[in-house]
């Protein structure tokens, strides 16, 4: 069922939204190579405890999982598209890496979802190409969620975007609603077709995310059951805001 917050509620997520933006800020400081990605997910979880919140990932356990979620950072790099798992001494960033966030905070009790993705140093063109192009992605989407239009309007905007470079979009994963739980309805995939889907309403709180490949769309799954990797290989980029529909536009509630 699709959600609409109270006023009490979009304050508790504008500021829960600037509190992770602010975590996220300070992660991104720390990568460089030799980081590890242990050391990121405690720096993630450390802050967000002691700002007074909870890591919104920690323990979770989505739909068909087998076990909860083990981390408060999911830390994808390279061909790792996203949920990639912080691992002791198994991944520890490399000059030119790409690396994607992806963090949840709850923050009296709502919760709000943010994801970018950096390089490590100095990285190709070809990498940078793919980082650019998907936070472009993002910012397309959200200018196309405006209270009165449709869910496919978002997909719609995102795809028309990526289409030109010839990237794959990623179409088993998708953008969702998000508040009172990690993932709420509207699903909001990133390709479509205007006009389509749900309708956008005032009130509605959405994380929009879209994922790219370098090479296939295609994806496979890893056995840790998490980490879900390009199927080729290629090289993955993955951004995410959460925002708020109102009828003049969407509001960035984790704007950096």
């Amino acid at each position: 069922m699709i959600t609409i917050k109270t006023k009490e509620e979009i304050e508790i997520l504008r500021e829960g939204g600037r509190r992770l933006a602010e975590i996220m800020e300070e992660i991104l400081r720390k990568v460089k190579p030799g980081a590890s990605s242990v050391e990121l997910n405690d720096l993630a979880e450390k802050m967000a405890i002691q700002g007074g919140d909870k890591p919104a990932f920690l323990n979770y356990r989505p739909y068909g999982a087998k076990r909860p979620y083990p981390a408060s950072l999911c830390v994808s790099v390279n061909d790792e598209i996203v949920h990639g798992i912080p691992n002791e001494g198994e991944k520890i960033l490399k000059e030119g890496n790409i690396v994607s966030l992806d963090m949840g905070l709850i923050h009296k009790g709502l919760i709000t979802d943010m994801a970018i993705t950096v390089p490590v140093s100095n990285i190709d063109d070809s990498a940078r190409q793919l980082i650019e192009v998907c936070k472009e992605s993002l910012m397309k989407g959200i200018e196309a969620a405006r209270g009165g239009d449709n869910i496919g309007d978002i997909g719609f905007a995102i795809e028309r975007h990526i289409r030109p470079f010839g990237y794959g979009i990623v179409r088993e994963l998708a953008g969702h609603g998000v508040g009172y739980k990690v993932h709420e309805d509207p699903y909001v995939p990133n390709f479509g077709k205007r006009g389509a889907g749900e309708k956008l309403k005032s009130g509605m709180i959405l994380a929009i995310e879209p994922m790219i490949n370098e090479g296939t769309e295609k994806v496979i799954l890893d056995d840790d059951g998490y980490t879900y990797r390009t199927k080729d290989g290629a090289r993955s980029a993955h951004f995410e805001h959460t925002i708020l529909i109102t009828k003049k536009g969407a509001e960035i509630l984790t704007k950096l």
